[in-house]
Formats: structure tokens, sequence, C-alpha cells
């Protein structure tokens, strides 16, 4: 049952990186937010943490967490929790969102995002986990979609399943990260355009998109390159269906410059307004 409501924010931004802090800071670029990897500004001061209240003069912030781990059957790290709790009070983000993934067990750090399996006791530790931290932080949380290279060979949920019924039960919200809809879609054999039909409108409150890399037998979730073809493609069935919610280019590698960021953001608002023009024609 839904506890914390988290009202919808329509609007197109890009990740905050190094390499752009001085144009991002230096003049008025064409983002409505900018989203933060949490871990990189979950200190007590510094450069970091200055330019991000520089930052957040001028934009509004989405935190995006790397280390939460909540669907670790170990429980939750409260010291961790507490630095997302203290960053989130000093920048006043619109919302925090991180994985929905297992990072690691008894004390050891993967430092990757491991995908659950999607049984009914992996969704009660989920669901219990969401429910601490939604407490702790005293606001509700998105949690993002993963990118999986290989399927548990037991599962009483489909993917879009099991986030449709944690969002339910444990009142959170979707990051929707539509390169990993299609990544995962090619790699495991399922469409994802059906993958979108089975997520309820309702809980969608951002959408990621990024690029990927061809490994040697399956994509690679390696945000590093332009949103392909097939990934806008995707898009704009999710913006068809889910609205105009925030949405965002999201690069981590093979950084390009910012002009080339924004050029590749301008697509997402054409493919966006297109789609809603689609959807009025039909009403």
């Amino acid at each position: 049952m839904r506890t914390h409501h988290l009202p919808a924010f329509e609007g197109f931004g890009l990740g905050l990186r190094p390499v752009h802090y001085e144009e991002i800071l230096g003049g008025q670029v064409p983002v409505d937010f900018v989203e933060i990897i949490s871990e990189n500004f979950m200190v007590q001061g510094g450069k970091p943490l200055a330019i991000l209240e520089r930052v957040r003069a001028h934009y509004p912030v989405v935190m995006h967490g790397v280390s939460l781990s909540i669907g670790s059957a170990d429980g939750l790290k409260l010291d961790y929790l507490q630095k997302l709790k203290e960053l989130a009070a000093r920048i006043q983000p619109l919302w925090v969102s991180d994985h929905l993934c297992w990072t690691g067990v008894e004390g050891f750090n993967s430092h990757d995002l491991l995908p659950l399996p999607y049984t009914d006791e992996a969704l009660d530790v989920v669901c219990t986990n969401v429910n601490v931290v939604q407490d702790y932080l005293g606001r509700p949380i998105l949690l993002e979609n993963p990118s999986t290279y290989l399927g548990y060979s037991q599962a009483d949920y489909s993917e879009p399943e099991f986030l449709a019924e944690l969002c339910r039960r444990a009142g959170c919200y979707l990051l929707l990260d539509v390169n990993n809809i299609y990544v995962s879609g090619v790699n495991q054999g399922f469409d994802p355009f059906h993958y979108l039909s089975a997520i309820p409108k309702d809980y969608v409150r951002q959408m990621h998109l990024a690029g990927h890399s061809q490994g040697e037998s399956r994509l690679i979730d390696t945000h590093d390159q332009p949103v392909p073809n097939a990934v806008w493609s995707v898009y704009r069935a999710a913006c068809e269906r889910f609205g105009s919610v925030a949405s965002m280019i999201e690069r981590d590698d093979n950084i390009p410059p910012l002009n080339e960021l924004i050029d590749e953001l301008n697509i997402a608002r054409t493919v966006a307004s297109v789609a809603r023009r689609s959807e009025e024609c039909l009403v």
C-alpha cells in the first residue's frame, strides 16, 4: 500500500559528469534537471560537494545510487543510509533512486549490479528492504530495472510482473531504463514492447536512455555509445504508454562534448513530442 506519494515531473536531463562541470556552471545549459551518482557526493565536504551545491542552485537534481543493494538478504547498511539521508537533506533532490539488484553478501562487495531471481522469496526480501529505506529517508524511492544476460532457472514472475508487484506492495516507483529493457530482451529473447505493456502506467517516474555494445554472444550494457535506433523505438513506445515523465541521457564512458549530448537529448524531446501527439490523436 502506497504511503509516500511522488508527484510526476516532466523534463529532459543529463547525468552530471566531471568533464562537463565547467560548462554547466558557466552558463544556462538547456536541461531541465541533472542526475548525480549519489556515492560520489556522500561526503562531509570538499570540492565535489561544493560543486554540487552550486549546480543545485540552478538545476533540479536527481540522486541515483549504485550501492544500496536493495535485494540483499543480509539487510541494509545503516551507515550508508545515514549518508544517503544527509545528502538528500542537503540537496533536496526531486527523488532518490537505485537499482533492483544486490551487490554483495556477508561484507563482500562485488562492485557490480547483480540481478535477482524473480521469486516470491526475493520479492519478500526486497519489499522489506524498500519499506526500511523509505521509512528511514521519509520519502519514496525509485528502482531501476537491471540489464541482464542470463535468467535464473527458477522464477515465479516475469521481470515486469515482479516490478509491478513490488511497487504495489512497497509503495515505491520505477526508473525505467529503456536501454536495459532492449538489452535484456535481446539477450533473453523477450519482446521489449510486450514488456512495456506489462508495466502499470502509474508507477513510472523517470526513464533512462543509453547505448550499449555488442559482445561475443550478448549485448553489453556499457553506456559508452549514443542511443541506437532500436532503443529510440522502444522509447517512443514507452512515451506513448507512460506519457511525459522525466527522461535523461545516461553516458558513463567515452563521454562526448556536452553539445553532442544536448543534441541527443533534443532527439529525446522530439521523440516524446511525436509520441504525445500520436497519443492525443487516439483519444
